[in-house]
């Protein structure tokens, strides 16, 4: 049998679970904890270990984590998907398997990620779609939330949008494209960066929600930025509105140009 270095395409609804990362703590659900104990029952060993490209926090939802296993199988790679389903819930798909390089590292090897927050914002709750999206029932400005969030764009240093309890060397990092689009009842928040702080994408959210609501104006965005200062931007935003889209690499692009 072969021994491959294979990255995984992962997708979730994080309701049920306490974060991507494994817990030392074995009873607690984690989704890194269950696509490991998937992968042991496919290629019958203990010996996986999953490293994941995001640690997304509880209750937040995922359409393109990317993880990275390295076994000794004789399965071809773009059939992993179809192989391992029957052994995960089915609130988690492994979408895409692909082969990679040795010393492929799925996080430090990110070029950009992209998540997406939504709001539903209406006058009544939707208990459909409850688990990933916010109800908000005020009527939201989203000329002035997508002024504010072009203040996002740019390389900055965004320790203002940064939670407590981080220890990080550095808050600066680079957003390629932050913008809102009302699409029906649903607005939506995109934010794609080579990086996040702790909580930063929901801190954002929360931050656009307060513009959205008429509680700041959007060139305040500005000051917020430059002033460093946590206490000045929004709350938090609850985690089920938030979904990781999508992880880009520069050899993922290349091996899609090849197909």
């Amino acid at each position: 049998m072969e021994r491959k270095r294979i990255l995984l395409t992962i997708a979730y609804d994080g309701t049920e679970y306490s974060g991507w990362q494994k817990q030392k703590n074995s009873t607690v659900k984690t989704v890194e904890a269950e696509v490991e104990r998937a992968c042991e029952k496919l290629f019958q060993t203990q010996d996986i270990d999953v490293i994941g490209a995001s640690r997304t926090d509880a209750g937040v939802h995922a359409l393109g984590q990317r993880a990275v296993i390295e076994v000794e199988t004789s399965i071809p790679t773009e059939k992993i998907p179809f192989a391992i389903r029957s052994f995960l819930p089915e609130d988690i798909v492994v979408q895409k398997a692909e082969d990679v390089p040795d010393g492929f590292h799925p996080r430090y090897d990110c070029v950009k990620k992209t998540y997406c927050y939504t709001f539903y914002n209406h006058s009544f709750a939707n208990p459909i779609v409850r688990k990933n999206t916010v109800f908000v029932y005020e009527i939201l400005d989203i000329l002035s939330m997508k002024e504010a969030a072009k203040y996002l764009e740019g390389k900055k240093d965004f320790k203002c949008f940064c939670a407590a309890g981080s220890s990080v060397s550095s808050t600066v990092r680079t957003i390629f494209d932050c913008h809102v689009e009302k699409e029906g009842h649903f607005v939506k928040i995109y934010i794609t960066g080579d990086g996040f702080l702790y909580n930063m994408v929901r801190i954002i959210a929360g931050t656009l929600l307060e513009v959205g609501k008429g509680r700041k104006k959007p060139n305040q965005m500005e000051y917020i930025i430059k002033s460093r200062n946590r206490n000045l931007a929004g709350m938090t935003a609850p985690p089920q509105g938030l979904t990781l889209l999508e992880i880009c690499y520069d050899f993922a692009e290349k091996l899609l140009d090849s197909d």
